[in-house]
């Protein structure tokens, strides 16, 4: 995969060169704007021309979002932005993306960039719900020095967004745009076929008389350990599959192997999107409407997404005072079920059709030892309702040529309505008359237990107010130096409350209400919270010119945060310390300083340079540092309440999170612009991070979350742009990225070597953080091996492991490669975007779920009846000090069909050893391949149409996996959403935002898409 992403880029640049060494000369008929001229939105709202920026930064328009028909923006970022790393860790019907710019600072707080809509922070759950086509354009801060002025909420950097608005014409002007998509299921994990449903040393009547090979055909088993197919005693033959349903009657299937059979249960997935969209306008005002809705049928049956969308944009200058409002209203509705089904679907052995079970009948299964998916789709629902509402108020008064006032004010609502419910399940159907070993026999004779019911219902509503003043100054100072300087306070109030009722045991069937509920939960167990969140910051923004090719900027911000609250004595006074938070940076332009830079071959040159410095607080909740009121513990003798001691308690003098950057970059374009050449690099010391250490027990306290350690954040990005050929009618466009970082604790305090974020056993592997490594790390047991690298096993066969956790591998990728490429001829566009990561890893409990069915195909590379011998083994037969080592021969666990059984099913011998589990991260994707035709003005000059484009794209087309990932997982999907379902050991550790790098069992496979669209104006 090197070598073939190294000779692309080859390949493209020396051709690239050729085209415009030939072309350079008057046949370019197109003309760009410089890019240096190009006006921005930076923080606050502050516009600043290109040249002016003096951080890494990356604009991505709108044509960019929409071109694959991708619905959620933040996705549609991906593999267009080098150092911006955006994973799908649940790919659900309402999957939520996670955006990380430049890797990673905080252990255990959020490392999300900060999402800025329209000049007011915003959450990235609200930014993947905006239509894509609304977007005006997002430009990528990914340094600190272009988020400073946000303070502890920019220190991941920051993301703007900017909505479209009304044109200045004053003709009214209407846009439809209409989308629709078919979805599959992609990238299946890849199973053995050789063996079917049963298990060793059994037999069921009716059914062969004998063991065959050592094991039985059992038609209710979830696992396959069962005889060969090729067996011709029962290969290919009918046979009954599961138990009966309510007449009695069998499911009947031949056994043999079906292709992709895990395939079966899913559905294509429907996508529809729509949208009208109006805007005019005038010299002094605007207007801008739109609708959009969203349909999303999921590949899982009776999963459903429906969210409306209405945006609302008006502006008007009426003298010296300017009024800009933006309206936006949110309306989403899902239904999902529980994802757990997936972990139940992949114990399915390969001659099982799934669909043959699709009532939902929970007596009625292929095994008697799981639930029915076709039930639990029925019968486990969490619906969820979410009213999302921001206003966002922007006011202005020009007082002379120099001076104005500015006002920011957003009003942020997202009230939500939430409802979960099992309708539970009593086994109670005794099987008879069926000729069958089932005969006497429940689903209860089988380990199987009762389900009860339950219904759970929370009503919650955040609102958030964020407001900026500003006096803003503008003069030239010189004929040569030009000064802007702008002062102002923010303040920011955030609450959130959140009621939840509910219980087990419904009187009444399908009456889903608190009052059916006939043992409710104590409030005290379940979410009732409140929380509220101030802050308030005074701020300096100065950016200086000179002769328009060397600015300067510098940014300062004095902060106070209620999270950081202590009352250091029994009143209702409360101490809080303000930080600082500042930032430098310059801007040079060597081509507009030097004149005769500037050439046939350099047109463009800008060199940056900055130091930031800020804090965050993330990894602080409310009240962690002002525990007045204690505890109240559930289930305290005789029901009274009383108070006890947090045995996790906050320091409460911890200090915010600090991070100090130096960043520089380097900007180039060569031949008008046709190769373009970005480079940056930048370093970061975080100091005082912010985690939980335990502490001893005597002092009744099991976890400190204080300040513990210090890291730095390393990293450079290189960014390639080409345009080989544009005349009037044919443009090819190319570009590439390359992004690196390191993130290293390089200290940790009070004795403490490392910190387990979250820890298994069985496998016995983990997520960590270790002084002196790059974080997070995955650690585990490793296989024993001689100076060959052959495993080493006992007398027994057994493979020998390390007694500690060591090293496997990181979370976080060695460097990514982004690709795009566009074509255009005439009015057809085409372009593709696809991306590589290589050297992260993942612990993949999916492999762990298939060696136990005995679906996983290393559990059939060998003849079962002769019992598994570890390939490539060895036996030492000398001693510790001095060993001798022989080719292994001895079967683990007994040469027989029960041992290979045993050995990958039970716990604690193949699960032993956590370096099984981890694997090879890297993967390269297509993300996306789009076509589309515009029709000649011509051909619409006599209608009333303005113009119409028709497109076919596809999202996720293609997808290759390293060699040790037999799709077990898309490596996307390795972070802390999601649950472990099958047979994982009890986890430990910390958690946290950044407890990622586990791809779970209760993970759908990811998915790909095709799909038409329709636009036109009119």
């Amino acid at each position: 995969m090197k070598k073939l992403t190294t000779s692309v880029l080859i390949i493209a640049l020396t051709s690239s060169v050729i085209n415009v060494s030939a072309q350079k000369k008057g046949n370019d008929t197109l003309t760009t704007q410089n890019i240096g001229e190009i006006v921005v939105t930076g923080a606050l709202g502050i516009k600043k021309k290109q040249d002016a920026i003096t951080g890494s930064t990356a604009l991505v328009k709108t044509e960019e979002l929409t071109k694959a028909g991708n619905p959620n923006a933040v996705q549609a970022l991906t593999g267009k932005v080098s150092g911006l790393q955006i994973n799908l860790p649940n790919n659900s019907v309402n999957g939520q993306a996670t955006i990380n710019l430049r890797g990673q600072r905080s252990l255990t707080g959020d490392n999300g960039a900060l999402i800025v809509i329209d000049g007011a922070p915003s959450t990235a759950a609200i930014f993947q719900q905006l239509p894509p086509d609304v977007i005006e354009s997002v430009n990528v801060y990914k340094g600190q020095q272009g988020s400073a002025l946000y303070g502890e909420r920019g220190a991941n950097g920051v993301i703007v967004v900017t909505t479209r608005k009304g044109t200045k014409s004053d003709k009214l002007q209407f846009t439809l745009t209409s989308n629709i998509d078919a979805s599959s299921v992609y990238k299946l994990p890849i199973i053995q076929k050789k063996y079917g449903q049963g298990v060793p040393g059994a037999l069921f009547s009716p059914g062969p008389t004998t063991l065959l090979g050592g094991s039985a055909w059992i038609p209710y088993e979830n696992t396959s350990w069962g005889p060969l197919y090729s067996d011709p005693t029962i290969g290919g033959k009918d046979m009954i599959i599961g138990t009966p349903d309510a007449n009695g009657q069998f499911v009947r299937g031949k056994y043999s192997p079906r292709d992709n059979h895990f395939a079966d249960f899913f559905k294509t997935g429907i996508l529809y999107q729509n949208g009208l969209s109006m805007n005019v306008g005038g010299s002094d005002a605007y207007a801008f409407f739109s609708i959009n809705r969203t349909q999303n049928d999921f590949v899982v049956d009776k999963d459903r997404l429906t969210r409306n969308n209405i945006l609302f944009k008006a502006g008007k200058k009426l003298g010296k005072f300017r009024i800009d409002g933006t309206f936006n209203l949110i309306d989403q509705q899902t239904s999902e079920t529980n994802s757990n089904l997936y972990a139940t679907l992949l114990q399915t052995p390969s001659n099982v059709d799934i669909r043959a079970f699709s009532k939902p009948d929970l007596e009625h299964y292929f095994t008697t030892y799981a639930n029915n998916p076709y039930w639990t789709i029925d019968n486990v629902r969490y619906n969820n309702k979410s009213t999302t509402f921001s206003g966002i108020f922007n006011a202005e008064y020009t007082f002379n040529d120099h001076i104005s006032l500015s006002y920011l004010g957003n009003v942020l609502s997202i009230s939500g309505l939430g409802e979960s419910y099992n309708n539970g399940y009593k086994f109670g159907k005794v099987f008879a008359d069926s000729g069958t070993d089932y005969d006497g026999q429940s689903f209860l004779s089988f380990a199987h237990t009762n389900i009860e019911s339950n219904y759970f219902k929370s009503v919650s509503r955040r609102f958030n107010y964020y407001g900026d003043l500003m006096l803003n100054f503008n003069y030239k100072l010189t004929d040569d130096i030009a000064m802007k300087l702008n002062i102002g306070n923010n303040i920011r109030d955030d609450s959130f409350t959140v009621a939840t009722v509910g219980g087990i045991n419904l009187q009444i069937p399908g009456f889903y209400h608190i009052n059916n509920v006939g043992n409710p939960s104590s409030f005290s167990d379940l979410q009732n919270t409140q929380t509220r969140l101030r802050s308030i910051a005074g701020f300096a923004n100065l950016d200086l010119s000179y002769k328009d090719y060397l600015f300067l900027n510098s940014t300062f911000r004095i902060e106070k945060s209620s999270v950081l609250a202590t009352r250091p004595t029994y009143t209702d006074d409360l101490n809080i310390k303000a930080y600082p938070y500042y930032s430098v940076g310059v801007s040079f332009v060597p081509t507009k300083a030097f004149e005769s830079l500037k050439g046939g071959i350099l047109n463009y040159a800008k060199i940056t340079a900055s130091y930031t410095k800020v804090g965050s607080t993330a990894a602080i909740n409310p009240y962690a540092t002002d525990e007045v009121t204690g505890l109240i513990p559930s289930g305290f003798p005789m029901n009274f309440s009383s108070y006890l001691i947090n045995r996790n308690p906050t320091n409460p003098n911890i200090k915010p999170e600090f991070t100090n950057t130096k960043e520089a970059s380097l900007q180039l374009g060569f031949f008008n612009d046709r190769i373009t050449l970005e480079g940056a690099v930048f370093s970061s010391g975080v100091t005082d991070l912010i985690t939980n250490f335990s502490s001893s027990s005597a002092s009744g306290i099991s976890t400190l979350r204080d300040n513990l350690g210090n890291a730095t954040n390393k990293g450079f990005e290189v960014d390639l742009g080409l345009t080989p050929i544009r005349t009037q009618d044919f443009e090819w466009n190319l570009r590439a990225s390359y992004s690196t970082y390191t993130s290293e604790v390089t200290d940790l305090r009070n004795g403490v070597d490392e910190i387990p974020l979250l820890a298994y056993n069985n496998p016995n592997v983990g997520v960590y953080i270790k002084k002196g490594e790059e974080y997070p790390l995955i650690k585990g047991t490793k296989y024993q091996r001689d100076d060959q690298g052959r495993i080493v096993v006992g007398s027994n066969g057994m493979p020998l492991a390390t007694s500690n956790f060591e090293v496997l591998g990181k979370v976080t990728p060695d460097y990514i490669l982004g690709f795009s490429t566009s074509f255009r001829y005439k009015g057809f566009r085409l372009s593709g975007t696809a991306d590589y990561r290589t050297g992260n890893s993942f612990v993949a409990f999916t492999k762990s779920t298939l060696a136990f069915t005995g679906a996983l195909e290393q559990s059939a590379d060998f003849d079962r009846s002769k019992g598994y011998v570890v390939p490539n083994s060895v036996q030492n037969v000398g001693t510790a000090a001095n060993p001798v080592y022989v080719a292994n021969t001895t079967a683990a666990l007994g040469a027989n069909y029960n041992g290979a059984v045993t050995y990958f099913s039970e716990t604690g011998n193949f699960d032993s050893v956590g370096e099984e589990f981890v694997i090879d991260g890297s993967a390269f994707k297509i993300r996306e391949i789009a076509l589309s035709y515009t029709l000649p003005k011509s051909v619409l000059s006599s209608t009333f149409v303005n113009s119409l484009t028709f497109g076919v794209y596809a999202r996720n087309p293609f997808a290759w996996y390293a060699k040790s990932n037999r799709n077990f997982a898309d490596p996307e999907t390795a972070s802390n959403s999601g649950t472990i379902n099958q047979r994982p050991g009890q986890a430990t550790g910390i958690g946290g935002p950044n407890a990622y790098g586990i791809a779970f069992t209760g993970q759908y496979p990811s998915t790909r898409t095709f799909g038409v669209s329709m636009s036109a104006s009119f």
